[in-house]
């Protein structure tokens, strides 16, 4: 994505949604979109799984863009990323069985040939997602599942088409706190397995660092990308101080590590809307570290500040200055 715009019209009002969205994928990573709600990461997260198309800007698959791929050739890129949502019983027909759920995007796309490589590619896909016997599975509605396993029905509808790419939306924000390691792992796993791509989008900081560890992450806010890089560089030592924030505010597994975080208070909880965005830094009414004049005039662009190893979009620091508290 280069320079990606998207924007929404609601009652005549124009609704920014992206803003100068500049972001690659690449094959076998995992990537997390991190912010807060309205941050704009699950729309991006649709354009990159080519659901929605970008208002300006260019999307690229493989170095070309895609409007230069003909019909047939998006159609079989769309195939090759796909999205797993947050909900997973909104996502999943009620009236159909698992076995039909999995099975119609097999046949819809001439993945198996007759009964029998459709009943044994059902069956291995739901043991991939660790749903076993799949003899207990398949005959089973929707409403017959947990959260988690249909989450993992999900997570396997996805995989019948065989991706390149899953962009996963708040996959595991709706199944219970027990399980969500299980079902991270599993995707880990998957991904090993057959060479996937993962955007992962949350607003779950911790669950970020947990499950990009090895990866990348995007810190995102009000439209914009404002922070950058690998994750343990941006954990070890956040730049932007919307990230400063959002790590002040990640309890540790430790109690004495959690007291002994200083959190970083913010000059105003109001997140703005997005018809009503500030001029220059969208952050900087909001900003700890504020400088009138300079934050609130000129919209900061991604740049390598000195001292760390990711990209940020902060003016005061890509020009090499401290930041200092506001009012002092």
């Amino acid at each position: 994505m280069h320079g990606v715009y998207r924007s929404f019209e609601k009652e005549r009002v124009r609704i920014p949604v992206l803003q100068d969205i500049h972001l690659n994928v690449y094959p076998n990573e995992v990537l997390c979109l991190v912010g807060e709600s309205g941050c704009g990461k699950t729309t991006t997260g649709k354009i990159i799984a080519s659901l929605l198309d970008a208002s300006e800007g260019e999307v690229l698959y493989n170095g070309r863009r895609m409007a230069e791929y003909d019909r047939k050739e998006r159609s079989l890129i769309r195939r090759q990323m796909q999205l797993v949502h947050q909900d997973p019983f909104a996502s999943l027909n009620p009236a159909h069985t698992i076995g039909q759920i999995l099975g119609y995007p097999l046949k819809r796309h001439k993945m198996v040939n007759g009964r029998a490589e459709l009943r044994r590619r059902i069956w291995e896909l739901l043991t991939l997602v660790d749903l076993t016997p799949p003899g207990d599975i398949v005959n089973k509605f929707p409403h017959q599942l947990s959260g988690g396993q249909r989450q993992r029905v999900s997570i396997a509808r996805a995989l019948t088409v065989n991706p390149k790419l899953i962009v996963a939306d708040e996959a595991v924000s709706m199944v219970d706190v027990s399980i969500r390691i299980g079902i991270l792992k599993m995707l880990h796993n998957l991904r090993d397995m057959f060479n996937l791509a993962i955007v992962f989008i949350t607003h779950d900081l911790a669950l970020a660092k947990y499950f990009a560890w090895e990866g990348r992450i995007a810190v995102m806010y009000l439209g914009r990308i404002v922070e950058i890089g690998r994750t343990q560089d941006i954990i070890a030592n956040p730049a932007h101080p919307y990230t400063r924030a959002l790590l002040s505010a990640v309890p540790e597994a430790d109690p004495n590590l959690t007291r002994k975080k200083q959190p970083i208070p913010l000059r105003s909880d109001e997140i703005p809307r997005l018809t009503a965005i500030p001029p220059g830094c969208a952050f900087h009414p909001r900003c700890p570290f504020y400088q009138p004049g300079v934050c609130d005039v000129s919209v900061p662009r991604l740049a390598q500040a000195p001292g760390y190893a990711q990209d940020t979009a902060c003016i005061p620091l890509t020009t090499g200055e401290q930041l200092v508290p506001y009012g002092t």
